[in-house]
């Protein structure tokens, strides 16, 4: 049986990227984007869906009764109706592995330019301060050491371990922080409640989930260091972005650099665009998976899924299956 597959959003994969067709019998059929009222249409009559962050629930889902696979373009997959797929026979595959390098490089990428003060130091050298200090060297901005920081990984997968891994390079002291609200996680985490209280540096590599969301709010940044800094490059909605917003308005910590937002791109009105003046904020566009070798990576990988799927042994299936 020729299979037919649909990309829904293939400008979510770099153009310079190469992804290649599966080697069965298919009808291959792909669209840069589909807004949510052309899903349906599209999708009729395709027996794989290939999808970033196209929503797929279930009023969509029940629509396509010849759907029998959905190979997600991505390790997240709370686009999708998990459970209308687990009850109706829908495998759901996702990709693993591919951003053990990206991710953490642009993590330390943040984490140096916020405790090097880049960004401020630029912009100041761009206004022309360096030549009004009349010496070698000014301090509008405040440095620190990364050596000897304790650095608060939220999230002990994959990514959260390679964070681990650089930052015992730069001489840091990782610790994993215990699940929020949880307790007896063993050795490996650092109760929740100290390391709030105790890091100097925060970085977020967890999924978002019903007991994640919002799980950094006002009351952690009250109790975190006045020098703290935080690094988001998981997922939008693990921080109240409204009380990061105060935090950094109100001094609470030191800094913040985001990569990641609830909705993407985030409209006008957004909290965040409140604070793109200030030295100590950065906001970068999702891209902190996006090196070319961790894209190539992904789209071999979403048609090693889908290979695998036709051959009968499908790969990366989604945990409750």
């Amino acid at each position: 049986m020729s299979q037919r597959i649909v990309f829904l959003d293939r400008d979510t994969i770099a153009p310079d990227v190469i992804v290649r067709k599966p080697g069965f019998d298919h009808k291959w059929t792909e669209h840069g984007k589909t807004a949510a009222d052309e899903v349906v249409e599209r999708l009729k009559g395709a027996t794989i869906a290939i999808s970033n962050k196209v929503h797929l629930r279930e009023d969509v889902l029940k629509q396509l009764p010849d759907l029998k696979m959905i190979a997600v373009a991505a390790t997240g997959t709370d686009s999708i109706d998990l459970a209308y797929c687990k009850d109706n026979g829908i495998v759901v595959s996702n990709i693993r592995g591919y951003a053990v390098n990206t991710v953490p490089e642009h993590t330390f990428a943040l984490i140096l330019a916020l405790s090097r003060a880049i960004i401020g130091y630029r912009e100041d050298v761009a206004k022309g301060e360096w030549q009004k200090s009349g010496q070698f060297c000014f301090f509008n901005h405040r440095i620190f050491d990364l050596a000897e920081k304790r650095l608060a990984i939220l999230g002990e997968g994959a990514l959260g371990q390679s964070v681990a891994n650089l930052a015992r390079a730069f001489g840091m002291e990782p610790v994993f922080a215990a699940h929020k609200g949880v307790d007896g996680l063993g050795p490996l985490y650092t109760p929740w409640d100290e390391v709030i209280e105790t890091a100097d540096v925060f970085t977020l590599h967890c999924p978002l989930l019903p007991s994640t969301r919002d799980m950094i709010g006002l009351a952690e940044f009250k109790r975190m260091k006045e020098t703290a800094i935080i690094v988001n490059t998981a997922r939008g909605g693990l921080i109240v972005e409204e009380d990061l917003v105060t935090a950094l308005e109100q001094d609470m910590i030191a800094g913040a650099a985001i990569d990641v937002t609830p909705v993407e791109p985030p409209p006008d009105d957004h909290p965040f665009f409140r604070l793109l003046d200030r030295p100590n904020f950065i906001l970068t566009p999702h891209v902190a998976w996006a090196s070319h070798e961790a894209i190539q990576t992904l789209a071999d990988q979403v048609i090693d899924n889908i290979e695998n799927f036709v051959a009968g042994s499908p790969s990366n299936i989604v945990g409750q299956y």
